[in-house]
């Protein structure tokens, strides 16, 4: 077999090279049908260390691209920190209420496409790839334009919801600078879909690499050595992620002929079918997304906003590099049942969900001990502000039992949304959502109740 994605035990997968893929490829122990069933230990063993392999050589290069983006978000929280405690909130306010609820939504619609083209490329239909790709482009350009309001009128609304006046001022000031990001996620996650799905994840991490790497010295040289504060950090921001998408686009228009064959009227057929497929997508990720949203908006209200919000932003930060690595698992487990699926293999992809929901609540449990035993040290990397450093100390245990909570979900939410694609029923992307509301009821009392305390 070819395909290093599908390859046997034996084989190796460099960590950011995946071979060209053909379509419908198999990946089973037994050469062109589903595995056998697991009839004794030996089995398990030898498919979790197969589908081991075949799962983190998709996640890893996907993980690394999102840590980098991810990067980018956090280090101009981090700059923004050492500027002084009211510029990191209002840069957390602004980043993680205002501009975190159109990455969450634009996100969520995106995953409809990783879904059709996964489907798409596993069935062997690779000339649909790139239609699909520019409906997404078209119906998210849409989805920014309509999202505008939320940043020109940050200001009135933060304050609307009971943010501090100084916060809401500067976070607003600091969202209408950032605009320019949100149209390049218009770009940025169709295509990366669009290669995702053919596993062509390598240059993904590249991009990611390089585009971080130059954020850093971005930031810094603005921030540090042209005294431009908060307004050189948004800069640095736009910048970075037109950076992240361009490079992508080019990528996709030169190096990818299989999928891409320039542009079409094709994609202006049933846009308005594809738009619903999107919006129902979008449900779950977003709602995974913006409860942490609204948990920012509420420490706005206590007694002391300015260190409320610097210290659970601080948490976030931190809790969202754990959390960047589930969303790069949950693209991976969603390629491989989307492939395994389209190539008829039903067991391969039950046991692909298993393995991966395993390991992420190891992962998970893992992360919460290094929590704890960093827990008056770890805050030191945003600010310089002491008792902005113990007010992330006191909600260190939370920050722990957050990420157990979250290793898990993001996974099933990749191989749940499969079905959301194979029925158009709108009532079953609601229930789907509702159940996973349930789940997370527990995570957000006990985050209510910390912030709650006097501080």
């Amino acid at each position: 077999m070819e395909d290093q994605l599908h390859a046997t035990p034996s084989s190796t997968v460099p960590l950011f090279e995946v071979a060209e893929l053909h379509p419908a490829p198999s990946s089973l122990i037994i050469e062109g049908g589903d595995y056998p069933q697991v009839q004794s230990f030996a089995d398990v063993r030898n498919i979790l260390f197969v589908e081991s392999s075949k799962i983190w050589s998709i996640a890893t290069p996907i993980a690394f691209n999102i840590w980098c983006n991810y990067g980018i978000n956090s280090f101009t929280n981090i700059f923004a920190g050492h500027i002084g405690d009211i510029e990191l909130s209002a840069v957390a306010i602004a980043l993680s209420v205002v501009a975190n609820f159109s990455f969450g939504f634009l996100l969520g619609m995106a995953s409809a496409l990783e879904t059709l083209c996964g489907q798409a490329f596993g069935a062997g239909q690779i000339d649909l790839l790139g239609i699909y790709m520019q409906r997404s482009w078209i119906i998210l350009f849409a989805a920014c334009f309509a999202l505008l309001p939320l940043y020109l009128y940050a200001t009135p609304l933060l304050k609307l919801l009971g943010q501090e006046p100084g916060i809401a001022d500067l976070a607003g000031e600091f969202t209408m600078q950032v605009m320019p990001q949100m149209f390049s996620l218009a770009i940025n996650f169709p295509t990366q879909k669009f290669l995702q799905a053919q596993s062509k994840v390598g240059v993904l991490a590249w991009i990611g690499f390089a585009a971080f790497v130059g954020h850093i010295l971005i930031i810094f040289l603005f921030v540090n050595v042209f005294k431009w504060g908060t307004t050189g950090a948004a800069v640095a921001y736009d910048i970075s992620a037109w950076l992240v998408a361009l490079a992508q686009l080019i990528y996709v228009v030169g190096w990818c002929k299989d999928g891409w064959s320039g542009l079409s009227w094709l994609a202006f057929k049933d846009l308005w079918s594809f738009a619903k497929l999107s919006i129902a997508s979008a449900v779950m990720l977003c709602l995974e997304i913006w409860y942490f949203m609204m948990i920012i908006v509420l420490t706005g209200h206590l007694e002391d906003p300015v260190i409320a919000v610097g210290s659970l932003s601080i948490c976030m930060n931190i809790n969202g590099w754990e959390g960047m690595l589930f969303i790069g698992l949950n693209a991976a487990i969603s390629v491989r049942v989307s492939n395994e699926l389209g190539s008829g293999h039903p067991r391969a992809a039950k046991y692909s969900v298993i393995v991966i929901v395993v390991q992420s609540l190891l992962i998970g449990l893992l992360s919460a001990l290094v929590i704890m035993a960093t827990r008056n040290k770890f805050a030191i990397i945003f600010t310089d502000s002491v008792e902005m450093q113990k007010g992330v100390a006191s909600l260190a245990h939370l920050l722990g039992i957050t990420m157990v909570l979250n290793s898990v979900q993001p996974v099933i939410s990749g191989k749940q949304i499969l079905p959301l694609h194979t029925h158009k029923n709108g009532k079953l992307a609601f229930e789907r959502s509702n159940n996973w509301c349930h789940n997370h009821c527990n995570m957000q009392v006990l985050l209510w109740e910390e912030v709650g305390k006097p501080w």
